[in-house]
């Protein structure tokens, strides 16, 4: 089971009152899972064999699991009380000595992120190399616009980075074609039967099952040991838009939806992992000048992706990307066709 934190947000604007939570790199979860090896939760002040045991009946199983946890997940798994919890969490810390660290160790953990080429020069430049792991690329933009597209894509090109690298596809509108997958393998020069292979596919009914899937990918991950190296999620916001309809259900579509957001954020950061994800637009009716259109999520889905990327449809068929948001990156846009083998530039 995975733990998430539930974070209140003020609906509208970009004010934000979160619980602490800490995001382990993936270059320091094997250590920090050794060490938690090495304790058992009854070595936790006040942790008895009662709690011990509804710990690990709720996920709780190590002292890595609680030192991740918020105070209010930890209350509801045991029934303890607030000030207990956040006890409970600041001994796990401190035993897996998780604290700060300097700018040039963040520097070299940065040398572990890979990026997955898209085959067109202009995109991957644009994106400073391609589409980065340990980061949530999100990509809205209307209808045949290329989003399904770029996420076949990437699911096909990882490959080229590892053969048994695994991508993990949540189909949420029902877009996912195993024939485009043969096409763009072709493309790539890849077996298609191996690239197939390699993804995962899982199809989302509703917004419960589509966050209980990414629930399950952290599971393939540490239980069965996979490579996954690609999460896709298309789309992000399809389920929540159907489900929640009018204003007086957003503030509990948008809390839902951020929940969402830091699992996915959580499995990025951890694992090490590319984390793809689709959105829907609608067109804002009060703008009389410029581009009207706008991702679904608000600020929710804006703060908690890494990179933003708008895409339209261009002149004579093609594609225009526009990278919108990026912690490094300037604000620049590129040309592209989609064509039966892959993505080349205009």
């Amino acid at each position: 089971m995975s733990k998430r934190k539930d974070i209140n947000n003020l609906i509208g604007t970009d004010e934000e009152e979160e619980e602490l939570e800490v995001a382990i790199p993936n270059d320091d979860y094997e250590d920090l899972r050794s060490k938690s090896e090495e304790f058992a939760l009854s070595d936790l002040a006040g942790v008895g064999p009662a709690t011990a045991e509804k710990l690990e009946s709720s996920g709780f199983d190590s002292l890595m699991a609680i030192a991740v946890a918020t105070p209010s997940e930890i209350v509801d798994a045991t029934g303890i009380t607030e000030n207990a919890a956040r006890k409970l969490i600041k001994d796990a810390r401190e035993k897996l000595d998780m604290g700060f660290e300097s700018g040039v160790d963040v520097l070299k953990k940065r040398e572990k992120v890979v990026k997955i080429t898209t085959g067109s020069s202009t995109f991957d430049e644009m994106l400073g190399g391609g589409f980065e792991t340990s980061s949530i690329t999100e990509c809205f933009g209307e209808f045949g616009s290329g989003k399904t597209q770029v996420g076949h894509l990437l699911a096909v090109r990882t490959q080229l980075l590892d053969p048994n690298a695994i991508t993990v596809y949540v189909d949420a509108e029902n877009t996912f074609r195993p024939e485009r997958i043969i096409e763009f393998a072709n493309g790539a020069g890849l077996n298609p039967d191996t690239v197939l292979k390699n993804i995962k596919v899982a199809k989302a009914y509703n917004s419960d099952h589509q966050m209980l899937l990414i629930d399950k990918v952290e599971e393939l991950i540490t239980k069965q040991k996979l490579n996954i190296k690609l999460l896709v999620v298309d789309s992000l916001t399809a389920h929540f838009r159907a489900e929640f309809v009018g204003r007086g259900s957003l503030a509990e579509r948008q809390q839902k939806l951020n929940k969402h957001m830091h699992s996915l954020q959580k499995i990025a950061d951890m694992y090490n992992v590319c984390v793809y994800v689709t959105n829907q637009v609608m067109s804002k009716p009060d703008q009389f000048f410029g581009d009207p259109t706008q991702a679904i999520g608000g600020h929710i889905v804006g703060h908690a992706s890494t990179f933003r990327i708008y895409l339209r449809k261009g002149r004579k068929g093609s594609r225009v990307a526009k990278l919108i948001d990026s912690p490094n990156l300037p604000e620049t846009e590129c040309n592209f066709f989609v064509e039966k083998e892959g993505i080349r530039d205009a």
